[in-house]
């Protein structure tokens, strides 16, 4: 049984009609009425001014009554500095009390320079069992600071929502009755979008009186507050956070709220109990229990943020319609005063004591004493079940079966960590909980028994259903108590300490089952008989109060780790973190942050709940800060693998290992030092390895961990351990490829676009998997796991075998009892048998009789009438999308089902004997490929080779022996294209070869641009590339080059990746194919020769004799197979002739191949199929013009069919696309790399055929020597593969494939002097060609520079400086150039803020051939300055987007006499579209700008109350520049939501540090302030009068700005035919958010240059 859940989303508190309370006062919170301030104000705008008060029980922060304002004036704009400063994880909730309270202190060192005014938030993330309404009532109930509230939100499809939130302590508040118009102008103030998650907390419609003193409704009015501390419980983690507000002009100085800050975590740190554990269900009725209920009030707890109060217009009042609200929630204004919404707080008085002396006989009283002691400890059989059930905090669950009940308790207890309670009668049924006893024990569940007995008389008496109970369970259970019969001579606190002695010893380490025995005399129900109630005397005290009579307080031992250790620790060279089963959240937490901290490699067993973690972004950074191994299972398959990973040092978290190849690895791989961890003292090494053994809880040993520093440093060992987990990974993918969607939930967690606050911890959640795995017996799971989603409060699923789910059926009647429990899916893998054994060694030597009938028990039990006959939903499903199906609607539904998945366990066997075979072989092949060859240590991390050290390309000109068959181009005799060349030091060199030709989508221009521009980034670039890892190339184009590889065109991406294989094979001085194949582990044939066979190409121009006579000719020269073009003459009839014709001159020797390149119709191709199926053609070749016809065609046709163009336009994840073209039919794909994206396209292409038992045809594309010399070696590889497969497969391969090379015979000349050789071997087995041959001719390439029309290595931009005078100041500007300063295109790139010219050199390269491109450094930025000419104060001389405008087009005069083409991205767009509509200016005269694009720009804003805002709120953030200093600056900036698509870029921590060089920051500053679109003069109204083209420029995702680049063609469209003059045009570029020119650029450059283009053929 495997049971996996995911983390909670939804609150735990359940909903409820029950109406909200409203309790009287007993003492009061007084909000005191704003005085006049002493203090001058700042701002001004307030008709009285307004001042902090102290409130009654504790310091107050602002307090703004609203109706006091006469005009909000400047009031509402925002305060002078407000950012968020996020701290490091911690492993617990008071280390991240002790984080804030630091975080305060720092900021009280180093207080904000010259801000009158302020919010700054610190956030902690900590543990997530860390919840916010826990947090509330456990450790505030008797503080002062007020208010305490809070409030839960339904989920959302995000994962950063928050779910839960509480606080107390107000920062500021803000109240009010009349002039709403006010109200939320004033709060925005506080409110800032660079503060993503403070949000204002209050109520509307209720008006506050008298200092709180009475409360009434009233329309309008309103109540609102910033929490000094609030906790937010998020999906799998909760943050804690603290908010610092302070305005002068409010006379609440900085000092104030420091010194407020400082009181509240006084207050909070001196009631923070560590231990508190209060039982959930009574945590708010102890919270509230001393207030007095007064009256019902339905007072809904509402929030506002910086992003409702941008889109709401504060006059249309405050009504709480329009407001975010809660589900549930309460606001607690004082220790008397609550309001509450949708949550039932209603106060259950203490009954206990008239309820226990009411009982009819001591039985209950006794067994009344019994449940009740278990209630507040957290947690014969007829009195114990009636007082249970009668309980009103008890839930009961019954069932027929003890044995289903027991193990039912065992998993409430494995999910909750607490023990559930098993009542049973008396006899056998006692011995019936012995299979979970023994579960329980054995892997430390707590667990609680107790079992009704006959009364001593009875027993050995003959009496009915009484045996020995006493010691029942031996030493399975960590204490017995046997409590005597109830008699009111004994006093009954003795049954009480009994209880709790009892619980402590099942709670205590180490946990485990414990058996109280209770035995009873007669009555057993509620008849009457006399009892003294003298036994309760001592019990008044108990009574009265809440808690157990006894409580055990624990001595913490708090000691360092031991020395010995930690330095063991310290100086592992190669330390393996294995974790195993662990239980908790927290502990999963723990775990994360601890292998975070020491950067080991983590082998996560399944039970750790670190297997099924889901992933929250998509950033590679992940896997820079936790490296999981989560397949070291199958990676010790090999035996290569398992001699080499040899750790010195293993730090195992927890004791159970599942796997048993790993525990035996471990017997074996003899570290020096084994360090085990867990919180009990038992002995669990079963492989005897162990050297250190630490009791502790993970939480402990990783934070004595923490506090010591370990050197993050790059290992080879780790590296090549990440390289084969992700090979292994893919493999198994690549044979079962859905196999992991249980792991991915439900949510898309990669499309998080709020993820600020993960950026210090790795985004995943980890999902808690549970097992029976102490006795790993296979009775109770169900029960197990249906006590498991109880306990863990979670949706729960359960992959369960058919024998193990039959084993417990009675488990079936359990899920009816829906009772505080999530719906739960229980997946039962149903192969009719007992499985397991087919995959022991005794499957192998056991006779098939033997093994059926004594180990496989097979049955054709009905697992669908079993559900039936318990009212329990059924799916039974045979497929992978029926099985998807099926999940789909269980989740959708919200009801328990069983999804039963028909298996055989014939097919299960072969299933994981081939995954077993290859992963074994992919193993051992990529470890001996990475320690093969050289390795270099750099400053990045991975498996590095070197660097590239130059790049340089040949563009070739050579002619052909007739056209390309293409069709397109048939007059063409010549080709061009470019050969690449990679130079690391030594001389080491690789060649590539990139030739499009009219069946790509690109062309030599575009082509040309790319690699300008790759040739830019690839400078010093580190080559970590491994090519047996599917994804290695396109992951380094991506994390080294800052490129998205999609964004690559095929044909450039197969180039670069030939000129990078050959480096390779040149650096380890081995063949190219040898970096493919490694060393087969699996040889098919180990006497094949490194040889193919190439296919003859024929273009069956001519008649049918003279086709036939020329493909006689071919066969004569050694050709056994031969592909002719068809579809090109008027009917298929005549190609069918020619086919025909071949048949009768040349005979059935020879294999022929049709290519209709998709020319006919479905009916014109089944007419040719009708004409030749007697010709026994190979393949018909995309003989359909629609692809939803192809597997209709091979239907009806009988022909057999291969795929070329139909997979050449397949994008993005190849697999699922091509699965739609597994029909038998297909044969063969044909794959020509230049075309499908590479070499590593092309290899995951052929895998994926030869899986389906298809031909891999690798075709060429007409490219020279140099192109086809890396396709034999790569088709030899194909070929190698094909065969390794089917030997996994044990079925026959698909023969000797002949490839589609055969365009060599149209290159009359060639790039180089040397000849590649192709010939027919002695043998006479087609036309070969030799992979050692074609290694040979690239080693020894000499490139005939006759052939060569140019060459391109790198250019140099010519930088300097102009001075540009103005009417006060000059600004001295720097500008870089490239290109051909007599060109006549001048292109002029303007950058945004805190960027430099800098950001566009490999644009500018990439551009240099087409234009003369200039980029300058704008004002305050880079190395240009702003002069003053005699100015007393340098601010006055104001840089605004108008004045910048002015001085470029000014500075425009001294470049060029031309007009200029203006390319400008955010604050550098605002300019460009001033300079664009800014002709009449004196300095432009009669020049014009010939057009402009403008990359995530906006006209301007429309409104005075916008600018005056925004121009406020970028003073504000240049306020906090200035006084805070750039780097806390960049870090605010950037948490912005705009950049959040650039924060997952690879190239963001690079760019950071490139804005940190700015060293003028009191300029840069200014440049913020003066440019801000706020102080802009609005556009939109100017567009109308456009006359230079414009580009509108703007990414996927960002929508804000995609919208505004539509609204700007929308306005221009209004007044303009721009349909035939292109006067704009608009195009969003994909996979890119704000910084389109960072995040996506090539699809920028190739846009950028149509369009400058076009501009000038126009």
């Amino acid at each position: 049984m495997l049971a996996v859940v995911s983390p909670p989303r939804l609150p735990l508190l359940t909903t409820t009609t029950t109406p909200p309370l409203l309790l009287s006062p007993r003492r009061l919170l007084c909000l005191c009425s704003p005085r006049p301030s002493r203090r001058r104000r700042r701002g001004g705008g307030f008709g009285c001014p307004l001042r902090a008060v102290a409130a009654a029980g504790g310091r107050a922060g602002i307090v703004i009554d609203v109706d006091e304002v006469d005009e909000v004036g400047d009031r509402d704009l925002p305060v002078d500095v407000s950012f968020t400063r996020r701290l490091r994880p911690v492993l617990t909730l008071g280390d991240g009390l002790a984080a804030l309270r630091q975080a305060g202190e720092e900021v009280k060192a180093s207080p904000p320079a010259g801000a009158g005014s302020g919010v700054i938030r610190f956030e902690v993330l900590v543990p997530p069992s860390t919840k916010a309404l826990k947090w509330l009532c456990t450790q505030f109930k008797r503080s002062s600071l007020f208010p305490q509230f809070y409030l839960s939100r339904k989920p959302t499809t995000g994962p950063s929502i928050q779910l839960e939130i509480s606080g107390a302590g107000s920062a500021i508040c803000f109240h009010g009755s009349s002039r709403v118009d006010n109200g939320f102008d004033l709060i925005s103030r506080y409110l800032s979008f660079d503060l993503h998650l403070i949000r204002a907390y209050g109520s509307v419609g209720v008006k506050y009186e008298n200092g709180l003193h009475s409360v009434e409704e009233r329309a309008g009015s309103f109540y609102f507050f910033i929490p000094q501390v609030e906790l937010s419980e998020f999906d799998g983690y909760s943050m804690l956070s603290s908010t610092i507000v302070w305005d002068d002009s409010v006379s609440h100085t900085f000092e104030d709220s420091v010194c407020l800050f400082e009181s509240c975590f006084n207050q909070i740190w001196s009631i923070y109990d560590s231990s508190a554990t209060t039982c959930y269900e009574r945590m708010v009725t102890s919270y509230i229990e001393e207030l007095c209920l007064s009256q019902s009030r339905n007072t809904q707890l509402v929030y506002l943020d910086a992003e409702f109060l941008a889109v709401i217009d504060g006059k249309v009042g405050m009504d709480k319609e329009i407001c975010p609200t809660s589900d549930q929630s309460f606001v607690r204004f004082s220790p008397q005063l609550l309001f509450s919404s949708n949550m039932d707080l209603c106060l259950q008085s203490n009954k206990t004591d008239s309820f226990i002396k009411s009982c009819s006989n001591i039985n209950l009283a006794w067994a009344s004493f019994i449940v009740e002691e278990f209630v507040r400890l957290g947690s014969r059989s007829s009195p114990l079940a009636l007082s249970a059930s009668g309980h009103p905090l008890t839930t009961c669950i019954s069932c027929y079966d003890e044995r289903s009940l027991g193990f039912h308790a065992l998993g409430y207890g494995r999910g909750s960590r607490k023990p559930a309670i098993v009542i049973t009668s008396s006899g056998t049924a006692v011995s019936n909980l012995l299979p979970s006893v023994v579960e329980a024990s054995q892997d430390f569940v707590p667990l609680i028994l107790l079992t009704a007995d006959r009364p001593p008389e009875l027993h050995d008496a003959g009496a009915n259903q009484a045996i020995n109970q006493v010691n029942h369970f031996g030493s399975f259970v960590r204490h017995f108590f046997s409590l005597p019969p109830p008699d009111d001579q004994i006093y009954a606190r003795m049954v009480l300490t009994a209880v709790d002695s009892v619980a402590y010893y099942a709670t205590q380490t180490p946990q485990g089952p414990v058996h109280m025995n209770c035995a009873f005399r007669e009555p057993l129900d509620y008849r009457y008989q006399d009892w003294s109630v003298d036994c309760l005397k001592g019990l008044e005290k108990w009574f009265i109060n809440r808690k157990p009579y006894t409580t055990y307080l624990g001595m913490k031992m708090v000691s360092a780790l031991v020395m010995e250790v930690l330095e063991i620790v310290k100086k592992a060279k190669q330390g393996l973190l294995l974790v195993g089963a662990i239980h908790t959240d927290d502990d999963i937490w723990a775990v994360a942050l601890l292998a975070r901290h020491l950067s080991w490699p983590v082998a996560a067993d399944v039970l750790s709940g670190l297997r099924m973690r889901k992933v929250l972004n998509s950033s590679l950074k992940l896997d820079k800060s936790i490296l999981f191994i989560d397949h070291i299972d199958q990676m010790l398959l090999s035996e290569s693998v398992k001699s080499w990973i040899s750790p010195d040092v293993i730090v195992q978290i927890g004791s159970r290992i599942t796997s048993k190849r790993v525990g035996t690895y471990l017997e074996s791989c003899s570290p020096t030092s084994y360090i085990l961890i867990d919180a009990h003292p038992c002995r669990h090494d079963p492989s005897h390895v162990v050297t250190h053994r630490i009791q502790a809880t993970i939480a402990e040993f990783a934070a004595s961990l923490w506090q010591c520093n370990f050197q993050r440093k790059t290992s080879r060992w780790s590296d090549i351990l990440k390289v084969l987990n992700s090979a292994v990974s893919q493999e198994i993918i690549m044979v079962i490829r859905d196999l992991d969607m249980f792991g991915k939930g439900w949510i898309d967690h990669s499309k998080n676009v709020n993820d600020a606050m993960m950026h210090h911890f790795p985004g995943f959640l980890g999902a808690p998997v549970a097992g029976n795995r102490g006795a790993s017996g296979i009775d109770g799971l169900l029960s197990t796991a249906i006590g498991f989603s109880i306990g863990s409060n979670k949706h729960v699923f359960c992959v369960i075998g058919d024998i193990s789910f039959l084993h417990d059926t009675n488990g079936l009647s359990l899920l009816n009892q829906r009772s505080q429990r999530k719906p739960m899916t229980i997946i039962v893998i149903n192969n009719h048998g007992g499985a397991i054994f087919s995959l022991l060694p005794i499957a192998k030597t056991a006779s098939p009789q033997i093994l059926e009938k004594f180990f496989y028990t097979l049955h054709d039990i009905s697992i669908s009438k079993l559900c039936a006959a318990h009212r329990v939903k059924h799916f039974v499903v045979q497929t992978k999308t029926e099985l998807h199906d099926a999940l789909v609607k269980s989740h959708v539904g919200h009801v328990d089902c069983v999804v039963e998945v028909e298996n055989s366990i014939v097919d299960n066997a072969n299933f994981h004997r081939i995954i077993s075979m290859f992963t074994d072989h992919t193993a051992t092949t990529c470890l001996e490929y990475l320690l093969g060859g050289p390795y270099c240590k750099g400053e990045l991390d991975g498996l590095s080779v070197g660097r590239i050290h130059a790049a340089e390309y040949m563009f070739y000109r050579i002619q052909l022996s007739a056209p390309r068959t293409s069709g397109i181009s048939e007059s063409s005799f010549f080709h061009e294209g470019f050969i690449l060349k990679l130079c690391m030091d030594d001389n080491i060199v690789g060649f590539g070869e990139v030739a499009p030709i009219e069946i790509h989508e690109e062309d030599l221009l575009d082509v040309e641009e790319q690699l300008r521009f790759l040739f830019h980034r690839m400078k010093d670039a580190e080559l970590d590339v491994v090519p047996l890892l599917r994804g290695s190339f396109s992951n380094w184009i991506w994390t080294c080059l800052g490129i998205p590889p999609s964004s690559l065109f095929p044909s450039v991406k197969c180039g670069l990746e030939m000129a990078i294989l050959n480096l390779l094979a040149s650096r380890r001085t081995c063949r190219l194919y040898d970096i493919f194949t490694g060393s087969n582990v699996v040889e098919c044939n180990q006497s094949s020769s490194a040889s193919i066979e190439i296919c003859a190409l024929l273009d069956s121009s001519g008649t049918p004799m003279e086709v036939a006579l020329a493909v006689l000719k071919l066969v004569a020269e050694g050709f056994t197979t031969v592909k002719l073009k068809v579809g090109r003459r008027e009917s298929p009839a005549e190609d069918a002739a020619i086919i025909q014709k071949i048949r009768e001159i040349v005979g059935y020797k020879i294999n022929i191949r049709a290519d209709a390149n998709r020319k006919w119709t479905y009916k014109q191709a089944i007419d040719f199929g009708l004409m030749v199926k007697g010709f026994c053609l190979q393949y018909i070749e995309e003989p359909v013009d629609s692809v939803n016809d192809i597997v209709k065609f091979c239907e009806n046709s009988g022909l057999p069919v291969a795929l070329d163009e139909t997979i050449d336009n397949l994008r993005g994840d190849l697999i699922p696309k091509l699965h739609q073209f597994s029909h038998p039919g297909i044969v063969a794909l044909v794959i020509k790399p230049s075309v499908v994206g590479g070499f590593e396209n092309a290899a995951y292409i052929a895998k994926w055929a030869h899986m389906h038992d298809k031909m891999a045809v690798i075709s060429s594309a007409y490219e020279s020597s140099v192109g086809l010399a890396g396709y034999i070696q790569f088709a030899h590889y194909v070929d190698k593969q094909n065969a390794i497969i089917s030997r996994i497969k044990s079925k026959g391969s698909c023969g000797t494939v002949a490839h589609g090379l055969g365009t060599y015979q149209w290159l009359r000349e060639d790039v180089s002097e040397q000849k590649l050789k192709i010939h027919a071997p002695p043998l006479g087995d087609g036309i070969r060609a030799s992979a050692e041959d074609a290694h040979g001719y690239l080693q020894h390439l000499s490139i005939n520079n006759k052939k060569i029309e140019r060459t391109y290595s790198e250019e140099n931009l010519r930088s300097y400086f102009i001075q540009v005078d103005w009417d006060k100041f000059s600004y001295h500007v720097k500008l870089q150039e490239a290109g051909d300063c007599t060109n006549e295109k001048v292109v002029l790139f303007l950058h945004g803020f805190l960027g430099t010219s800098e950001d566009w050199v490999p644009m500018m390269k990439a551009l240099s051939p087409s234009a003369r491109v200039i980029a300058v450094d704008l004002p305050g930025h880079g190395e240009s300055k702003i002069i003053q000419h005699g100015v007393e104060n340098p601010n006055q001389a104001s840089v605004t987007v108008q004045v910048v405008a002015d001085l470029l087009l000014k500075l425009i005069c001294d470049i060029t006499d031309g007009e200029v083409f203006v390319v400008g991205y955010s604050m550098g767009a605002r300019i460009a579209l001033h300079m664009a509509l800014n002709k009449n200016h004196k300095a432009v005269t009669s020049r014009q700008i010939s057009g402009a694009v403008i990359i995530s720009g906006s006209p301007g804003l429309r409104d005075e109350a916008s600018k005056r805002r925004r121009s406020a709120i970028d003073k504000s953030r240049a306020h906090f520049l200035s006084s805070c200093g750039l780097d806390s600056f960049l870090e605010t900036w950037y948490s912005a939501k705009m950049w959040a698509s650039l924060r997952e870029h690879p190239k963001f921590d690079s760019l950071v540090r490139t804005r940190r060089e700015h060293n003028n920051i009191k300029a840069l500053s200014k440049v913020l302030a003066d440019s801000s679109i706020g102080r802009q003069k609005s556009l939109w109204e100017d567009l109308k009068h456009l006359k230079s083209p414009l580009l509108i420029v703007a990414g996927e995702k960002d929508l804000k700005f995609k919208e505004i680049s539509q609204e700007i063609c929308r306005e221009i469209r209004k007044y303009r035919d721009c349909e035939s003059n292109g006067l704009c045009e608009m195009i969003i570029v994909p996979d890119s958010g704000h910084a389109v020119h960072i995040e996506n650029p090539l699809p920028l450059v190739r846009a950028v240059r149509k369009f400058l283009l076009h501009i000038y053929q126009t």
